[in-house]
């Protein structure tokens, strides 16, 4: 599942989902998830170029996009970028690739099957909220890291 087959952009064309910036990157996370939102603040903390937006899976333009692509929030987070949806590793791997400079040695990554990465991604998503918990709705952001939420 790593990268949704549609055509890009192609939740423009649909009423339902809220319009937003869609010239920088946008990272769809589960927000109440301990894990999620702590890597989301995290990532906005070093993403000092400010090539990424954030939204949570629980807000309603996370809730429309999981819905075009067809994708469950329990399986994987979003990554948008130019027009096109990523997941699961694939989705990771695209993201060091915006972020760029030192970003890029995670990217040898690369090098493991990308079956066997996302079998790892999908254990941790199956028991995140077991193994790392569950919190007030992005509680773990600060009040700078909330208002780079759409």
């Amino acid at each position: 599942m790593p990268e949704v087959s549609k055509h890009p952009f192609s939740y423009r064309e649909r009423p339902e989902i809220p319009g937003f910036d869609d010239s920088r990157a946008l990272f769809v996370f589960d927000g109440i998830c301990v894990l999620c939102s702590g890597g989301a603040g995290w990532l906005m903390r070093h993403d000092t170029q400010g090539k990424v937006n954030f939204t949570s899976a629980q807000a309603a333009l996370g809730q429309a996009l999981y819905s075009h692509y067809g994708i469950e929030m329990n399986e994987s987070y979003l990554l948008l970028y130019n027009g096109s949806a990523f997941t699961a590793s694939r989705g990771y791997l695209e993201l060091c690739r915006i972020l760029g400079g030192w970003w890029h040695i995670f990217r040898l990554a690369a090098l493991v099957p990308e079956a066997w990465r996302d079998r790892l991604y999908a254990v941790i998503v199956r028991h995140r909220y077991r193994w790392f918990g569950k919190t007030g709705y992005c509680a773990l952001l600060n009040s700078e890291q909330r208002s780079r939420l759409l």
